[in-house]
């Protein structure tokens, strides 16, 4: 990782503002093939794609069967079974906190308002299976849907592993289809035979998915384009080797990660590109990261260096505790010492599904709220209607939109 100040940092900083989620013009044609081939063709062209790309076997069903489920369940090791159970746990209960709520005031004498809440009534899970099975992210798509109250969830992942359909068994999914990239997140927007359309589509996923979720996403809900990781850390007087390890963690997913270690603190500052260096001595994924995306931004005081970790908006921001109240643009934020992402990552309780490419200037991660919608209500007696009838009458004029004003008015002439 190289070590950057002055005007260098500032211009790398005004770099990484720009820097969307990823770049999907290289797959797009491609991906765009695969998705209208989906739509137009249904079952046919999933299944042609998934024997291509996803090592579907020719006669294998798309959809995975109760017996695999529970095979694969009673195959786990029993430490996996418990290490599931802390983690959804810990989730569940943070989603159930998080819920949004249903509520009535009265704004005026007999103008009552308020909302509701109503759970999707599908929602597709992409859980990615390419270079690490991730059955993690099974439990932070599904259980947000659950606790939310989606009635039917349905689960798409690639040469999905043991552990994954052992996750899938242990939630309770039923609805899991071994398919995965364009044509995975076709068939939950369009709808096949083998798998039904869904209303949202959730979850990471590789260029082709996140191009397809793109592609779909005004005919189908999608929670955003999610591209490579992204590690932040802001610190004045850390542990070097615990921020190593962290800026390592996060690199050894994704070739095009990107760590960022921010501090006005110069002799920290090289302490932790040492031991960044060891750290990832023997991890090629990482090495390449962090040679290709990894920084230390070195700011001119601290009040720069928190400016910094907000314009880069990243999906992982770790800082000490006096900071948090600072921090306004990040998918997550882990505080202190002892607060690892990769906690977070499986076990803690909040969503590892989180923006990247600086879309957490306008949203944080996954939560139960992508899985429900909040209709507003409005009941008006007539004193309440009558008490704002004037106003509505004289917008609606102002506008030239006549009959509104004489919805009202009829009511008032009726009276």
């Amino acid at each position: 990782m190289r070590i950057l100040a002055g005007r260098a940092a500032e211009e790398r900083v005004r770099k990484l503002e720009q820097r969307g989620a990823t770049d999907l013009r290289r797959v797009e044609k491609q991906v765009a093939r695969i998705v209208n081939d989906v739509r137009k063709k249904g079952d046919e062209a999933l299944r042609k794609h998934a024997e291509k790309w996803d090592g579907l076997k020719r006669n294998q069903a798309i959809r995975i069967s109760t017996a695999e489920l529970d095979q694969a369940w009673h195959s786990a090791p029993e430490d996996f079974k418990r290490a599931l159970d802390v983690a959804a746990t810990n989730i569940r209960r943070y989603c159930e906190w998080q819920s949004p709520q249903s509520w009535t005031k009265t704004s005026g004498h007999g103008i009552e308002v308020g909302q509701v809440v109503r759970p999707l009534r599908s929602a597709g899970c992409y859980v990615p299976g390419g270079r690490y099975p991730l059955p993690s992210t099974m439990l932070m798509t599904v259980i947000p849907a659950q606790v939310a109250g989606a009635t039917h969830i349905r689960v798409v992942s690639p040469r999905p592993a043991a552990e994954t359909m052992a996750t899938a068994r242990f939630l309770g999914v039923t609805e899991f289809y071994r398919v995965g990239g364009a044509q995975a997140v076709a068939a939950l927007a369009y709808g096949t035979k083998a798998i039904p359309q869904v209303d949202k589509i959730v979850g990471p996923g590789n260029l082709f998915v996140t191009a397809a979720k793109k592609m779909v996403a005004f005919d189908c809900g999608i929670d955003f384009l999610a591209g490579p990781t992204e590690i932040a850390i802001v610190s004045k007087h850390g542990d070097p080797k615990f921020i190593a390890a962290d800026l390592v963690a996060q690199s050894e997913h994704d070739p095009d990660a990107l760590a960022v270690f921010i501090t006005s603190n110069k002799q920290l500052a090289e302490d932790v590109q040492r031991e960044t260096k060891k750290a990832a001595a023997n991890n090629k994924i990482a090495i390449t990261s962090l040679k290709n995306n990894g920084v230390i931004l070195l700011a001119g005081s601290h009040e720069q260096a928190i400016d910094f970790a907000n314009r880069i908006a990243a999906e992982h921001v770790t800082v000490s505790q006096d900071d948090v109240a600072r921090i306004e643009c990040a998918g997550s934020i882990f505080v202190g010492d002892y607060s690892p992402q990769a906690a977070g990552d499986y076990a803690s309780g909040p969503n590892h599904v989180l923006p990247t490419g600086a879309a957490a200037r306008f949203r944080g991660g996954l939560s139960v709220q992508d899985f429900v919608k909040i209709i507003s209500v409005q009941h008006l007696s007539q004193s309440g209607l009558n008490q704002i009838a004037p106003s509505v009458i004289m917008l609606a004029e102002a506008e030239g939109l006549m009959a509104h004003a004489e919805s009202i008015r009829v009511r008032n002439s009726h009276a």
